[in-house]
């Protein structure tokens, strides 16, 4: 199987959010995967499945299941059943993204008697893992310039900030956007906004426009743990935009802050 390890384990962990949240109460989450061969009729079940050898991962909860209107609009960005501030509608939409970007395909299931599964279906690869020697590690991106980081969740925004400094970097860390905005008003120079693009309050997209307005020189890099397709399908950021997709390693984190402030 050939896939992205970050990409693999967003899949899981939003699909494993969805079914707790199906499950207010408790249930019963399963997760499992198989080697299986896709046959024709299989095949012909599933847009952009073919038949061949493939790995099916199943996520399957025992909820309340999803009814039929609900089903049809499933995977599209900002489609939500939730309450409003409790769901933002990428998740899923992130699932189909991911699942499509590494060439498989994904199929709901709601049987009578209950539940909710998922099987996504990726082609299997048979080619055997190289025995060159691995290549040496490529030092760390250093820098020296200023950096605003915005990002709402304290563990992701304290590790992010704490690599950044590590490299030279100073970095001036908001928890949210009306912070982002706050900090900025009293600095008089930013090299780069480092801003998480979903976010309570002013999203990614209304603290750049808000620190362009005084600091016309600061480059941005947008970060989500959604898709770029589906953020810019919403018209949230534009396409072409500085995007670093969650999770990250440090020293891709690093990669893509110098390569934005290149420009």
């Amino acid at each position: 199987m050939r896939c992205d390890q970050a990409q693999l384990q967003q899949v899981v962990l939003n699909l494993a959010v969805n079914a707790r949240d199906a499950m207010p109460r408790g249930g019963r989450l399963e997760i499992a995967t198989a080697n299986v061969e896709v046959d024709e009729e299989r095949a012909a079940t599933l847009p952009g499945l073919r038949p061949g050898p493939h790995v099916r991962l199943t996520v399957r909860d025992d909820g309340p299941g999803l009814a039929p209107e609900v089903r049809e609009h499933l995977f599209e960005p900002f489609f939500t059943t939730k309450e409003r501030g409790h769901g933002t509608g990428l998740g899923l939409a992130t699932v189909y993204g991911i699942v499509n970007q590494s060439g498989g395909s994904i199929a709901v299931e709601c049987p009578k008697e209950g539940g909710t599964s998922f099987e996504i279906y990726l082609p299997r690869s048979e080619a055997e893992r190289s025995s060159q020697e691995p290549a040496p590690p490529v030092p760390a991106a250093r820098g020296h310039e200023t950096i605003l980081l915005v990002e709402d969740d304290p563990a992701v925004g304290k590790l992010s900030a704490r690599i950044l400094r590590d490299a030279g970097y100073r970095v001036l860390h908001a928890h949210h956007g009306e912070e982002a905005v706050s900090i900025a008003a009293h600095e008089p120079r930013l090299h780069l906004l480092v801003t998480d693009v979903v976010m309570p309050g002013l999203d990614g997209r209304q603290v750049a426009d808000a620190i362009a307005l005084t600091h016309a020189e600061t480059r941005v890099l947008f970060v989500s743990g959604y898709t770029q397709e589906a953020i810019v399908h919403h018209g949230v950021v534009d396409a072409g935009v500085q995007f670093l997709p969650k999770p990250f390693t440090p020293s891709v984190l690093l990669a893509r802050v110098r390569a934005a402030l290149k420009g």
